[in-house]
Protein backbone atom coordinates (compact mmCIF):
# COMPACT_ATOMS: atom_id res chain seq x y z
CA UNK A 1 0.00 0.00 0.00
CA UNK A 2 1.44 3.44 -0.70
CA UNK A 3 0.48 7.05 0.06
CA UNK A 4 1.43 9.36 -2.94
CA UNK A 5 1.33 12.94 -1.45
CA UNK A 6 2.41 16.39 -2.00
CA UNK A 7 2.84 19.30 0.23
CA UNK A 8 3.24 23.15 -0.71
CA UNK A 9 5.04 25.30 2.21
CA UNK A 10 5.37 28.53 3.27
CA UNK A 11 8.88 28.74 2.07
CA UNK A 12 11.95 30.17 4.40
CA UNK A 13 14.76 28.79 6.15
CA UNK A 14 16.02 24.90 6.18
CA UNK A 15 13.44 23.25 8.63
CA UNK A 16 11.34 26.49 9.39
CA UNK A 17 8.92 26.31 6.60
CA UNK A 18 5.31 25.43 7.87
CA UNK A 19 2.87 23.56 5.54
CA UNK A 20 0.53 25.35 3.89
CA UNK A 21 -1.30 22.49 2.05
CA UNK A 22 -1.81 19.04 1.56
CA UNK A 23 -2.87 16.23 -0.38
CA UNK A 24 -2.55 12.28 0.12
CA UNK A 25 -3.96 9.36 -1.87
CA UNK A 26 -3.64 6.04 -0.44
CA UNK A 27 -3.35 4.00 -3.54
CA UNK A 28 -3.01 0.30 -3.75
CA UNK A 29 -0.87 -0.15 -6.97
CA UNK A 30 -4.43 -0.13 -9.00
CA UNK A 31 -6.69 2.59 -7.68
CA UNK A 32 -6.85 5.60 -4.78
CA UNK A 33 -8.66 4.03 -1.97
CA UNK A 34 -8.91 6.79 0.03
CA UNK A 35 -7.79 10.76 0.42
CA UNK A 36 -6.89 13.57 2.58
CA UNK A 37 -7.03 17.15 0.69
CA UNK A 38 -6.69 20.05 3.30
CA UNK A 39 -5.14 23.71 3.66
CA UNK A 40 -3.26 24.18 6.87
CA UNK A 41 -2.95 27.23 8.66
CA UNK A 42 1.21 27.28 9.47
CA UNK A 43 1.00 30.46 11.76
CA UNK A 44 3.65 32.04 10.03
CA UNK A 45 3.92 34.14 6.73
CA UNK A 46 4.12 32.96 3.40
CA UNK A 47 7.27 34.29 1.50
CA UNK A 48 6.04 36.34 -1.54
CA UNK A 49 7.67 34.49 -4.36
CA UNK A 50 5.31 31.28 -2.84
CA UNK A 51 2.18 33.24 -3.27
CA UNK A 52 3.04 34.02 -6.63
CA UNK A 53 3.86 30.35 -7.20
CA UNK A 54 0.67 28.45 -5.52
CA UNK A 55 -1.58 31.18 -5.77
CA UNK A 56 -2.23 30.47 -1.97
CA UNK A 57 -1.96 33.58 0.15
CA UNK A 58 -1.89 34.37 4.24
CA UNK A 59 -5.65 35.25 3.98
CA UNK A 60 -6.76 31.97 2.49
CA UNK A 61 -5.32 30.14 5.52
CA UNK A 62 -6.52 32.28 8.27
CA UNK A 63 -9.34 29.94 9.28
CA UNK A 64 -7.71 26.57 7.87
CA UNK A 65 -6.90 23.68 10.77
CA UNK A 66 -3.61 23.92 12.26
CA UNK A 67 -1.18 21.32 11.68
CA UNK A 68 -1.64 19.08 14.96
CA UNK A 69 -5.54 19.51 14.24
CA UNK A 70 -4.72 17.35 11.17
CA UNK A 71 -2.11 15.23 12.27
CA UNK A 72 -4.21 12.90 13.46
CA UNK A 73 -6.09 11.96 9.54
CA UNK A 74 -2.29 12.21 8.44
CA UNK A 75 -1.24 9.26 10.46
CA UNK A 76 -4.16 6.84 9.85
CA UNK A 77 -3.52 7.34 6.02
CA UNK A 78 -0.43 6.63 5.78
CA UNK A 79 -0.20 4.20 8.25
CA UNK A 80 1.18 0.52 6.95
CA UNK A 81 2.21 2.44 3.85
CA UNK A 82 5.07 3.43 2.16
CA UNK A 83 5.70 6.83 1.33
CA UNK A 84 5.82 7.90 -2.12
CA UNK A 85 6.61 12.25 -3.79
CA UNK A 86 8.14 13.88 -6.52
CA UNK A 87 11.44 14.41 -4.41
CA UNK A 88 10.26 12.48 -0.96
CA UNK A 89 12.99 13.73 0.47
CA UNK A 90 11.59 16.96 0.91
CA UNK A 91 8.19 16.20 1.65
CA UNK A 92 9.48 13.57 4.14
CA UNK A 93 11.80 15.98 5.69
CA UNK A 94 8.69 18.62 6.34
CA UNK A 95 5.99 16.13 7.46
CA UNK A 96 8.59 14.59 9.82
CA UNK A 97 10.20 18.37 11.47
CA UNK A 98 5.82 19.08 11.94
CA UNK A 99 5.81 16.00 13.61
CA UNK A 100 8.75 15.96 15.64
CA UNK A 101 7.10 20.14 17.37
CA UNK A 102 4.53 18.11 18.05
CA UNK A 103 6.81 15.05 19.73
CA UNK A 104 5.87 12.35 17.72
CA UNK A 105 7.96 10.21 16.41
CA UNK A 106 6.92 9.67 12.61
CA UNK A 107 8.92 6.49 10.69
CA UNK A 108 7.55 5.81 7.28
CA UNK A 109 9.32 3.72 4.32
CA UNK A 110 9.68 5.75 1.42
CA UNK A 111 9.89 5.96 -2.67
CA UNK A 112 11.05 8.56 -4.97
CA UNK A 113 9.16 8.92 -8.30
CA UNK A 114 11.99 11.11 -9.12
CA UNK A 115 15.14 8.76 -8.74
CA UNK A 116 12.29 6.23 -10.16
CA UNK A 117 12.02 7.76 -13.00
CA UNK A 118 15.62 8.33 -13.82
CA UNK A 119 15.93 4.78 -13.05
CA UNK A 120 13.47 3.50 -15.43
CA UNK A 121 12.38 6.33 -18.08
CA UNK A 122 15.62 6.90 -19.16
CA UNK A 123 17.05 10.27 -21.35
CA UNK A 124 14.32 13.12 -20.64
CA UNK A 125 15.47 16.45 -20.69
CA UNK A 126 14.29 17.06 -17.59
CA UNK A 127 13.14 15.33 -14.26
CA UNK A 128 11.03 17.89 -13.22
CA UNK A 129 7.42 16.75 -12.14
CA UNK A 130 5.94 19.53 -14.94
CA UNK A 131 8.37 18.92 -17.38
CA UNK A 132 8.65 14.76 -16.87
CA UNK A 133 4.66 14.69 -16.84
CA UNK A 134 4.60 16.80 -20.33
CA UNK A 135 6.85 15.18 -22.11
CA UNK A 136 4.97 11.70 -21.16
CA UNK A 137 1.47 12.97 -22.13
CA UNK A 138 0.45 12.74 -18.29
CA UNK A 139 -2.33 15.61 -17.83
CA UNK A 140 -2.11 17.92 -14.74
CA UNK A 141 -4.34 20.43 -13.25
CA UNK A 142 -3.52 22.58 -10.79
CA UNK A 143 -0.10 22.59 -10.89
CA UNK A 144 2.06 23.87 -7.89
CA UNK A 145 -1.24 23.10 -5.20
CA UNK A 146 -1.00 20.01 -3.58
CA UNK A 147 -4.18 18.03 -4.86
CA UNK A 148 -2.79 18.23 -8.50
CA UNK A 149 1.03 18.14 -8.08
CA UNK A 150 -0.27 14.68 -5.98
CA UNK A 151 -2.35 13.44 -8.65
CA UNK A 152 -0.31 13.46 -11.54
CA UNK A 153 2.36 11.76 -8.93
CA UNK A 154 -0.02 8.91 -8.69
CA UNK A 155 -0.35 8.67 -12.83
CA UNK A 156 3.33 8.73 -13.62
CA UNK A 157 4.04 6.44 -10.58
CA UNK A 158 1.46 3.89 -11.95
CA UNK A 159 3.61 4.19 -15.01
CA UNK A 160 6.59 3.65 -13.15
CA UNK A 161 5.01 0.69 -11.76
CA UNK A 162 4.34 -0.76 -15.60
CA UNK A 163 7.78 0.04 -16.31
CA UNK A 164 9.67 -1.99 -13.55
CA UNK A 165 9.64 -5.10 -15.48
CA UNK A 166 11.68 -6.66 -12.81
CA UNK A 167 9.16 -5.98 -9.51
CA UNK A 168 11.95 -4.39 -7.53
CA UNK A 169 9.23 -1.38 -6.64
CA UNK A 170 6.51 -3.84 -5.36
CA UNK A 171 9.44 -6.81 -4.09
CA UNK A 172 11.03 -4.03 -1.77
CA UNK A 173 7.41 -3.23 -0.58
CA UNK A 174 6.27 -6.40 -0.07
CA UNK A 175 9.36 -7.46 1.70
CA UNK A 176 8.69 -4.83 4.42
CA UNK A 177 4.90 -5.09 5.02
CA UNK A 178 5.64 -9.11 5.12
CA UNK A 179 5.35 -9.56 8.84
CA UNK A 180 0.98 -8.45 8.21
CA UNK A 181 0.54 -11.45 5.85
CA UNK A 182 2.54 -14.69 7.92
CA UNK A 183 -0.47 -15.79 9.32
CA UNK A 184 -3.22 -15.85 6.68
CA UNK A 185 -4.00 -18.85 5.30
CA UNK A 186 -4.72 -19.45 1.85
CA UNK A 187 -8.10 -18.68 1.29
CA UNK A 188 -7.26 -15.33 2.21
CA UNK A 189 -5.00 -14.63 -0.28
CA UNK A 190 -7.45 -16.05 -2.90
CA UNK A 191 -10.33 -13.63 -1.75
CA UNK A 192 -8.28 -10.85 -2.13
CA UNK A 193 -7.45 -11.33 -6.35
CA UNK A 194 -10.25 -9.86 -7.99
CA UNK A 195 -11.74 -11.70 -11.58
CA UNK A 196 -9.92 -9.82 -13.43
CA UNK A 197 -7.76 -10.96 -16.93
CA UNK A 198 -3.96 -10.28 -16.08
CA UNK A 199 -0.65 -11.50 -14.66
CA UNK A 200 -0.40 -13.00 -10.80
CA UNK A 201 3.13 -12.78 -9.02
CA UNK A 202 3.21 -15.57 -5.75
CA UNK A 203 5.96 -14.03 -3.31
CA UNK A 204 7.97 -15.36 -0.58
CA UNK A 205 8.64 -14.15 2.28
CA UNK A 206 11.14 -11.93 1.14
CA UNK A 207 9.21 -10.50 -1.44
CA UNK A 208 10.44 -12.75 -4.13
CA UNK A 209 8.19 -13.61 -7.34
CA UNK A 210 8.33 -17.52 -6.42
CA UNK A 211 5.75 -18.33 -9.54
CA UNK A 212 4.42 -16.37 -12.16
CA UNK A 213 0.59 -17.02 -13.46
CA UNK A 214 -1.89 -15.56 -16.23
CA UNK A 215 -5.73 -15.70 -17.36
CA UNK A 216 -8.63 -14.72 -18.32
CA UNK A 217 -9.95 -14.55 -14.85
CA UNK A 218 -6.87 -14.65 -12.55
CA UNK A 219 -8.78 -14.99 -9.07
CA UNK A 220 -9.75 -18.92 -10.63
CA UNK A 221 -6.29 -18.97 -12.10
CA UNK A 222 -4.68 -19.06 -8.28
CA UNK A 223 -7.76 -21.25 -7.18
CA UNK A 224 -6.82 -23.96 -9.21
CA UNK A 225 -2.91 -23.56 -8.57
CA UNK A 226 -3.83 -23.68 -4.61
CA UNK A 227 -6.26 -26.74 -4.91
CA UNK A 228 -3.33 -28.48 -6.93
CA UNK A 229 -1.64 -31.55 -5.01
CA UNK A 230 1.57 -31.76 -6.86
CA UNK A 231 4.91 -31.81 -5.58
CA UNK A 232 5.58 -28.01 -7.25
CA UNK A 233 2.35 -26.97 -6.37
CA UNK A 234 2.53 -27.71 -2.52
CA UNK A 235 5.98 -26.17 -2.17
CA UNK A 236 4.41 -23.01 -3.98
CA UNK A 237 0.94 -23.08 -1.44
CA UNK A 238 3.81 -23.88 1.19
CA UNK A 239 5.82 -20.29 0.84
CA UNK A 240 3.71 -18.65 -0.81
CA UNK A 241 3.26 -15.18 2.22
CA UNK A 242 1.21 -13.01 -0.29
CA UNK A 243 0.01 -12.52 -4.19
CA UNK A 244 0.37 -9.23 -6.22
CA UNK A 245 -1.54 -8.98 -9.58
CA UNK A 246 -1.09 -6.82 -12.90
CA UNK A 247 -4.37 -6.08 -14.96
CA UNK A 248 -3.92 -6.13 -18.69
CA UNK A 249 -7.04 -5.82 -20.79
CA UNK A 250 -7.02 -8.05 -22.87
CA UNK A 251 -5.46 -11.36 -23.94
CA UNK A 252 -2.63 -10.22 -25.96
CA UNK A 253 -0.65 -8.17 -23.30
CA UNK A 254 -1.35 -10.61 -20.94
CA UNK A 255 0.54 -12.91 -23.62
CA UNK A 256 3.29 -10.41 -23.41
CA UNK A 257 3.63 -9.21 -20.19
CA UNK A 258 3.91 -13.05 -19.03
CA UNK A 259 6.84 -13.82 -21.32
CA UNK A 260 8.29 -10.93 -20.61
CA UNK A 261 8.78 -11.43 -17.19
CA UNK A 262 9.01 -15.08 -16.55
CA UNK A 263 12.55 -14.24 -18.46
CA UNK A 264 13.19 -11.57 -16.33
CA UNK A 265 11.98 -12.44 -13.18
CA UNK A 266 12.94 -16.48 -13.79
CA UNK A 267 10.38 -17.56 -11.17
CA UNK A 268 11.79 -20.98 -9.38
CA UNK A 269 9.11 -22.91 -9.50
CA UNK A 270 7.81 -21.83 -13.37
CA UNK A 271 8.44 -24.53 -16.13
CA UNK A 272 10.07 -21.94 -19.46
CA UNK A 273 9.78 -23.78 -23.21
CA UNK A 274 12.43 -23.38 -25.49
CA UNK A 275 11.76 -20.55 -27.67
CA UNK A 276 12.28 -20.32 -30.94
CA UNK A 277 15.31 -18.37 -32.32
CA UNK A 278 13.52 -17.02 -35.58
CA UNK A 279 10.34 -15.38 -36.89
CA UNK A 280 8.89 -13.82 -40.12
CA UNK A 281 8.51 -10.23 -40.84
CA UNK A 282 4.99 -8.53 -40.36
CA UNK A 283 2.88 -7.33 -43.32
CA UNK A 284 3.79 -3.73 -42.53
CA UNK A 285 6.82 -2.41 -41.22
CA UNK A 286 5.88 0.65 -39.21
CA UNK A 287 2.43 0.27 -37.72
CA UNK A 288 0.39 0.81 -34.10
CA UNK A 289 -1.99 -2.10 -32.42
CA UNK A 290 -4.23 -0.86 -30.36
CA UNK A 291 -6.43 -3.02 -28.57
CA UNK A 292 -8.56 -2.75 -25.36
CA UNK A 293 -6.95 -1.14 -22.59
CA UNK A 294 -7.66 -1.82 -18.36
CA UNK A 295 -10.67 0.49 -17.91
CA UNK A 296 -12.54 2.78 -20.08
CA UNK A 297 -11.43 4.96 -22.45
CA UNK A 298 -7.69 3.14 -22.43
CA UNK A 299 -6.13 1.84 -25.16
CA UNK A 300 -3.18 -1.11 -24.96
CA UNK A 301 -0.65 0.39 -27.49
CA UNK A 302 2.22 -1.85 -29.67
CA UNK A 303 4.53 0.39 -31.26
CA UNK A 304 5.72 -1.69 -34.63
CA UNK A 305 8.92 0.15 -35.97
CA UNK A 306 11.13 -1.22 -38.84
CA UNK A 307 9.52 -4.48 -38.50
CA UNK A 308 10.62 -5.16 -34.81
CA UNK A 309 8.46 -4.74 -31.57
CA UNK A 310 10.01 -1.02 -30.23
CA UNK A 311 7.78 -1.19 -26.93
CA UNK A 312 4.01 -1.92 -25.54
CA UNK A 313 2.28 0.16 -22.55
CA UNK A 314 -1.36 2.16 -21.96
CA UNK A 315 -2.15 5.50 -23.31
CA UNK A 316 -5.75 7.51 -22.64
CA UNK A 317 -5.34 10.59 -23.78
CA UNK A 318 -5.22 11.25 -28.24
CA UNK A 319 -2.19 12.72 -28.56
CA UNK A 320 -0.17 10.31 -26.92
CA UNK A 321 -0.57 8.20 -29.73
CA UNK A 322 -0.67 10.81 -32.58
CA UNK A 323 2.97 12.10 -31.02
CA UNK A 324 5.67 9.34 -31.78
CA UNK A 325 8.04 11.19 -29.63
CA UNK A 326 5.50 11.07 -26.48
CA UNK A 327 4.53 7.34 -27.25
CA UNK A 328 7.67 6.07 -27.15
CA UNK A 329 8.04 7.42 -23.81
CA UNK A 330 5.26 6.17 -22.64
CA UNK A 331 5.99 2.78 -24.19
CA UNK A 332 7.96 -0.17 -22.14
CA UNK A 333 10.90 -1.37 -24.29
CA UNK A 334 11.13 -4.75 -25.36
CA UNK A 335 14.16 -6.86 -24.67
CA UNK A 336 13.52 -10.13 -26.23
CA UNK A 337 12.16 -8.86 -29.63
CA UNK A 338 12.14 -12.11 -31.55
CA UNK A 339 9.67 -13.79 -28.95
CA UNK A 340 7.76 -10.73 -28.30
CA UNK A 341 7.39 -10.63 -32.27
CA UNK A 342 6.90 -14.04 -32.36
CA UNK A 343 3.81 -13.75 -29.95
CA UNK A 344 2.12 -10.95 -31.35
CA UNK A 345 2.43 -12.64 -35.43
CA UNK A 346 0.48 -15.67 -33.86
CA UNK A 347 -2.08 -13.28 -32.22
CA UNK A 348 -2.62 -11.21 -35.36
CA UNK A 349 -3.55 -14.69 -37.51
CA UNK A 350 -5.67 -15.63 -35.01
CA UNK A 351 -7.52 -12.74 -33.56
CA UNK A 352 -8.78 -9.40 -34.96
CA UNK A 353 -7.58 -6.51 -32.95
CA UNK A 354 -9.32 -3.57 -31.86
CA UNK A 355 -7.52 -1.42 -34.62
CA UNK A 356 -4.03 -1.34 -36.41
CA UNK A 357 -2.97 2.09 -37.78
CA UNK A 358 0.25 1.99 -40.49
CA UNK A 359 2.68 4.43 -39.76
Amino acid sequence: MYAILDIETTGGKFNEEGITEIAIYKFDGHTNIDQFISLVNPEKPIQEFVVKLTGISNKMLKNAPKFYEVAKRIIEITSDCILVAHNTTFDYRILSTEFDRLGYDFNRNTLCTVELSQKLILDQPSYSLGKLTKSLGIPMTDRHRASGDALATVQLFKLLLEKDINKEIIQGSIKYFDRRLEKQKLRTLIDEIPSIQGVFYVHDTNGKVIYLGRGKNIKAEVNKLFLKVTKRAVKIQERAQTISFDETGNELFTRIKYATELEVLSPKYNFRKKQKTTTQNFNNEDFIIIEKGREVEEHAIILIENNEVFGYGYTNLNFQEKRLDILKSVLTSVENKIQIKNIIKNYLNKNKVHKLIRL
